[in-house]
């Protein structure tokens, strides 16, 4: 991977989330420790709730209030597929420049935006243009090059897929991290949606070259049960848009909402925590 060292490539979104004062760095090294939670592996790692797989998921209504009419603002440019630019400055500290590309407007959230930011393999999520932390915010003039995939066949293979990924260490030993293929990423149509059981954010690789330089493994789905067949029209039970509650070992709780469901995987679902720029990615279960 042109000797790109897993320690730093991982350590760089760790990086950057510290360097923006946000609580759940520490749980996340560039070695590949596991945050704590339950991903959407199930594995034995430590977890933070007490059911794993499991979150509460609070029905919560919406109130309508009635109170004095607004001025109708002007509808904001669609951003989505734009390369931006911006500053970033948490409490007294320097500003510090970002440059990315926006992927996606969450639907549930028109507000949040899915954004890859240049040299960093994380998607992150922000309200750009309601945090007080973002500053002179500005769309670029050049667009993202579209770039035809190679194989389609592989591609689409892939997706819903467990794959062992490699990635190249300092001492240029291989490090293996056993991961999920969700989706193909929006705007970038070379690059895919990722996460791992040892870290379940959501990242975004070209992995059709890891592929074939044999850095991607994909591995023998013959344990896993077959998707349910649905009737033409049926609804899928869902929870975007739910609010979640995540209970961790120290008693604390930490709120958030169900961002998107995993077309290739159900119940697996992409989590916008409230203290948390990262995208978590969680396997679901449903709680009266």
């Amino acid at each position: 991977r042109g000797g790109a060292a897993v320690a730093v490539r991982r350590a760089q979104c760790a990086c950057a989330v510290a360097a923006r004062g946000r609580a759940a760095a520490a749980a996340r090294s560039g070695g590949g420790e596991a945050p704590s939670g339950s991903g959407w592996a199930g594995g034995e790692h430590e977890r933070a709730t007490a059911a794993p797989l499991a979150a509460s998921v609070a029905d919560r209504k919406h109130r309508t209030s009635v109170g004095p009419s607004k001025p109708v603002s002007q509808p904001r440019r669609n951003i989505v597929g734009c390369r931006i630019q911006h500053g970033w400055r948490e409490g007294n500290g320097p500003v510090t420049q970002w440059k990315g590309t926006v992927l996606d407007q969450v639907p549930v959230n028109p507000s949040l935006y899915l954004i890859k930011y240049d040299g960093f393999d994380c998607v992150y999520g922000l309200e750009l243009n309601k945090d007080d932390r973002v500053s002179a915010l500005e769309v670029l003039p050049d667009r993202v090059a579209t770039s035809r995939i190679s194989d389609a066949h592989l591609a689409d293979t892939m997706i819903g897929k467990a794959v062992e990924h490699m990635f190249e260490t300092e001492d240029g030993s291989k490090d293996e991290w056993r991961g999920m293929v969700l989706a193909r990423a929006p705007v970038m149509n070379t690059w895919f949606y990722i996460t791992y059981e040892k870290d379940p954010v959501l990242y975004m690789y070209q992995l059709l070259d890891d592929y074939k330089e044999g850095d991607l493994r994909i591995m023998p789905d013959s344990n896993d049960s077959p998707p349910a067949e649905r009737e033409p029209g049926e609804v899928v039970d869902s929870l975007v848009g739910k609010q979640v509650e995540y209970a961790k070992e120290d008693g604390s709780k930490r709120t958030g909402m169900v961002i998107h469901q995993v077309e290739a995987k159900p119940s697996v679902y992409f989590i916008k925590f409230d203290d948390d720029f990262h995208i978590y990615v969680y396997d679901l279960v449903k709680t009266s």
